[in-house]
């Protein structure tokens, strides 16, 4: 199982550069960073990232085809992949965070992001681009610099049916955020299989990736304390779709989501605290890997088993301990011992 680390921009670049040093020093395989409106620019923490490794490989997770235009991605990513050397993947995905505040509209969010990966994969070989799409729409434009030596793999990242088909139909890669159940992981992969299958592609060689909000701790009920509250808000604002959640009665009571429903994406999880009573450790169970190393190992061991071929890891550190401390643990100890386990006959 390949694994991946998520750092979010907010951090300052000197932090980020730590990160990435560290990423690599333990034994990931990708450093990703968060695309996020009023964050620190991803591709100029990406770039700080490069100097400072050598072997981990780098992209962002995830941008998106309306805040920045496909050709804009094209040309980052291309640059991105000359400054390291070819080290990279493109995760894409419909996004959300600060539409609101540039007046943004999201719109057909699985068509433009299957235009966006058209116009992306014909820049980055170095052909032209022209395409009047229902929401992309680009005229005779091309790289003014040779296309990149590398193959660079591009990941849908989607919660939706149709963005999972979307990603199937021409992902390298799926992404699912929150994807933490083997009957979710299954799921997931019959809708991208299907899409696959419909492009007449062979779903085989779509990489299933589960992004998952961590916490590791001797004590495993502390782990799930600090990552309750970022679960509460998952199950109350609304934004990601799970495909079993309900039938497991994972779901929070209308009139409490009703209380939250004013919010918009920003404020954190700090107005979500007060719903932490209707959140069990089933709920966190679902939604994230909270919980000692091996109670982290036989879940990944689990959606291993279900299809999961690679994980992104965003860590939050326990309330006794440094997010380094997650950081190491997740690859130092649960990732070797999840390899062998998938790799035991």
């Amino acid at each position: 199982m390949r694994i991946g680390l998520l750092a979010l921009t907010r951090d300052p670049l000197p932090r980020l550069r730590e990160l990435a040093a560290l990423a690599e020093a333990v034994g990931y395989d990708d450093l990703w960073m968060a695309d996020e409106r009023f964050f620190r620019d991803v591709y100029v923490a990406l770039t700080v990232a490069a100097a400072q490794t050598h072997r981990i490989r780098l992209g962002p997770c995830v941008t998106d085809p309306y805040s920045r235009h496909p050709a804009l991605t094209a040309m980052a990513i291309a640059s991105l992949a000359e400054a390291c050397g070819g080290r990279v993947a493109l995760g894409i995905g419909a996004g959300i965070s600060g539409f609101a505040e540039l007046g943004i509209t999201r719109v057909k969010p699985a068509r433009a992001i299957r235009e966006a990966v058209e116009v992306i994969r014909l820049l980055l070989a170095g052909d032209v681009a022209d395409s009047d799409g229902d929401v992309i729409r680009v005229t005779r434009a091309r790289l003014g610099f040779p296309p990149p030596h590398f193959a660079i793999p591009i990941y849908v990242a989607s919660n939706g049916r149709l963005g999972q088909q979307a990603a199937g139909a021409v992902g390298d890669a799926a992404i699912m955020e929150g994807c933490a159940t083997p009957n979710e992981a299954r799921v997931f992969a019959e809708e991208v299989a299907r899409g696959a299958a419909l492009a007449g592609r062979d779903p085989s060689r779509v990489a299933l990736v589960a992004r998952l909000d961590a916490c590791l701790s001797d004590d495993g009920k502390a782990a799930r304390d600090v990552l309750r509250p970022h679960v509460a808000r998952t199950l109350a604002a609304g934004r990601l779709r799970h495909a079993t959640l309900e039938a497991q009665g994972i779901t929070l009571p209308a009139e409490t989501r009703a209380s939250v429903a004013h919010l918009g994406y920003e404020p954190g999880v700090a107005p979500y605290r007060h719903l932490l009573k209707f959140v069990p450790d089933r709920f966190v169970d679902a939604l994230t890997l909270a919980g000692t190393p091996n109670e982290v190992t036989e879940r990944l061991v689990a959606l291993g088993r279900a299809g999961i071929r690679e994980v992104i890891m965003h860590p939050v550190g326990p309330t006794d301990g440094d997010v380094d401390e997650t950081i190491r643990s997740f690859a130092e100890v649960v990732a070797p011992a999840v390899r062998h386990a998938l790799e035991a006959p």
